[in-house]
């Protein structure tokens, strides 16, 4: 079989489309200005297109089996700032200012509680200081009032000793004027035998007043007697 040529085809293919144009053209000087220069351009461009198609090449096989591209990946939605807080959160952290405020109180109390034992302990130091200065004030009065209590004791024995050497009626007229409490405090501390031959020289009233005031004073100075 003979196969038919190309060029022939080709040839009445731009014929016709020559007729096609010239008919457009026409049937557009008939029409509007602006209709028929529309015209004219789409008459031009459409063979134009036509031929850009027709030579375009076809998808390949590996750009039509190309897999779409992935859309993106969610983003997970972002926190609300205006969110509400976590009830146990909040529990928390209200137990931990209860447990700093009591701890706070604690250590308060240990402080004043160390300032009241040191100022305790200072009073205690202090007091002890006192004590000890009374007690040697005390010691020192009693060494002095015994001191004078031998100097008395030794004058009072000095006088005894005097009334004693002398003659009964001698004495007995000097302790007639005498006063009452030197007069005790001298017979008191005169032996049984030299007092009593002075007190019988001595006038009656007078004896009887110095044997009451005697008995007294020695009964005050021993109460259990």
């Amino acid at each position: 079989m003979r196969r038919p040529r190309i060029l022939p085809v080709a040839v009445t293919a731009m014929g016709a489309l020559f007729l096609l144009k010239a008919e457009t053209l026409w049937r557009s000087a008939k029409a509007p200005s602006g209709q028929a220069a529309a015209s004219a351009a789409f008459a031009m461009i459409a063979p134009a297109r036509a031929s850009e198609e027709t030579r375009a090449p076809a998808a390949t096989p590996a750009a039509a089996a190309a897999p779409a591209p992935a859309p993106a990946a969610a983003l997970p939605p972002a926190a609300s700032p205006a969110a509400a807080p976590d009830p146990a959160i909040a529990a928390e952290r209200a137990v931990l200012e209860q447990l700093r405020a009591r701890r706070a109180e604690l250590e308060a109390r240990e402080q004043a509680a160390v300032q009241r034992e040191v100022m305790l302990a200072a009073a205690e130091r202090r007091l002890q200081q006192r004590i000890e200065e009374l007690s040697a004030m005390r010691r020192r009065l009693e060494a002095m009032e015994s001191a004078r209590g031998e100097r008395d004791e030794a004058g009072w024995r000095g006088l005894v000793r005097l009334y004693e050497n002398m003659r009964a009626r001698d004495a007995a007229a000097i302790f007639d004027d005498l006063e009452m409490p030197v007069l005790v405090q001298i017979l008191d501390r005169m032996g049984e035998r030299k007092a009593a031959p002075v007190i019988g020289a001595m006038r009656p009233d007078r004896a009887r007043s110095l044997t009451a005031e005697l008995a007294r004073f020695r009964a005050q100075r021993n109460p259990n007697n």
